[in-house]
């Protein structure tokens, strides 16, 4: 069948036709058949090359042959078992290893149920009720996070889904990205905050980069407040090298959360951090989380043999950060069509706005209707970008010298 009536009979079927919102493009989207590498092939048999590598995971690329052996030695043993395995102490000593300050981790099943532990952990090991998070920050689908930007410096949550009781989003505040005397502010005149909620460089609509010192005054500011320090670093956690951006940037947070990557294209989510709050959790602590997928084997072993391989070959992230700039520099003295073009380590993002983004009130400012046009134009060139102005793009490392070209190429015909 046709993507066209592929879509046709699921609207029928699932909400929206489709089984999360962002791939909802209309008139419809297209179905993929398989992939490989830094390719995507339609069931129309099309080759897209993709900038979108699932919003993230797949940063060695489309079924790379050493996470595909891995994945297939561990179906031959089983795949799901309901006791722990050798590779759940096996994966925790190389990721918290990885990460200074993280002494303990628990697997979940993805980033949100990792982000929703988080915040539960925050607040049982501090005692208090409320949260901070930054506006537009996304930190998973979970009822407490699900709350629009204001348009003052601060706001009490109102709740950005309907079934979400009003009541329980009012114990989020929120705070611009990159403005650290807000931040000081609302923790001086409010003693019941748990933790603030941050992803170091906002991923779901950038990158936006920190300015600098940014993320360390943060840091100062929460620790001087006796307020936890949550990165939510699902997207850029081994995304932007080994240690993610607390080790990019120098920033020790008091807690974790990871996806995407660690579990090398199949399900996994984690949250780890200092001992004596990570302690807290059950069944060594009062603070209850559990899950029956938690630590699946294959995942697991997905994530392993993802992350041995980064540690294999450290030129990995320089390469990538140099495709980027690549990218990037190809763009100047191609005329000025008001936009700009951002990107950090993999991660990078054409902006139909002026100046690059510094939070996101100023995201929101992109014209969105001109971003479309171009997204339908680089489809038609045959390469695949996350269908919004507020998704980040990606690069693996599976895109050839021949895959950038074209990619600048649609860039700078396209904008």
């Amino acid at each position: 069948m046709r993507s066209r009536d592929l879509f046709a009979e699921a609207q029928h079927l699932m909400p929206g036709g489709v089984s999360s919102p962002v791939r909802a493009i209309k008139p419809f989207p297209f179905y993929t058949a398989h992939a490989a590498g830094a390719h995507l092939t339609t069931v129309e048999g099309e080759t897209l090359i993709d900038c979108c590598m699932a919003y993230g995971p797949l940063l060695l690329g489309h079924a790379h042959p050493d996470i595909k052996k891995a994945i297939a030695a561990q179906l031959e043993k089983g795949w799901l078992y309901g006791t722990p395995t050798p590779f759940e102490p096996e994966f925790a000593r190389l990721v918290t290893g990885d990460h200074p300050g993280m002494d303990m981790i628990r697997f979940v099943s993805s980033g949100s149920e990792a982000t929703m532990a988080a915040i539960r952990l925050a607040r049982g090991f501090t005692g208090k009720s409320d949260i901070v998070k930054i506006e537009g920050g996304f930190h998973g689908a979970h009822d407490a996070v699900l709350v629009k930007a204001g348009s003052g410096a601060t706001t009490m949550g109102v709740p950005d889904s309907a079934g979400v009781p009003a009541a329980l989003v009012a114990h989020t505040r929120q705070l611009p990205y990159n403005d650290p005397e807000a931040l000081e502010t609302l923790l001086a005149k409010n003693a019941g905050i748990a933790a603030l909620i941050i992803e170091p460089v906002p991923g779901n609509i950038g990158p936006v980069l920190p300015k600098d010192g940014y993320l360390k005054d943060v840091r100062e500011i929460t620790r001087a407040h006796d307020v936890l320090l949550i990165f939510d670093e699902v997207i850029t956690g081994y995304r932007l090298g080994i240690g993610g951006a607390q080790v990019m940037f120098g920033v020790r947070p008091d807690l974790t959360t990871l996806g995407k990557i660690i579990g090398g294209g199949l399900p996994i989510g984690a949250f780890c951090g200092r001992r004596e709050i990570m302690q807290m959790v059950a069944p060594q602590g009062p603070v209850y989380q559990a899950g029956t997928f938690s630590g699946n084997p294959l995942s697991l072993a997905a994530g392993i043999a993802t992350v041995r391989w980064l540690h294999d070959h450290p030129s990995v992230y320089p390469d990538l950060s140099e495709k980027t700039r690549g990218i990037g520099e190809s763009l100047a003295g191609k005329g000025n069509t008001g936009g700009s073009f951002v990107r950090i380590g993999s991660m990078f993002k054409y902006f139909f706005r002026p100046d690059a983004p510094q939070n996101y009130t100023e995201v929101k400012e992109c014209d969105t209707a001109a971003f479309t046009r171009f997204w339908q134009k680089m489809l038609k060139q045959g390469i695949f970008l996350p269908p919004s102005q507020f998704e980040t793009n990606f690069l693996s490392v599976a895109h050839t010298g021949k895959d950038l070209e074209a990619i600048a190429g649609g860039y700078a015909a396209c904008r």
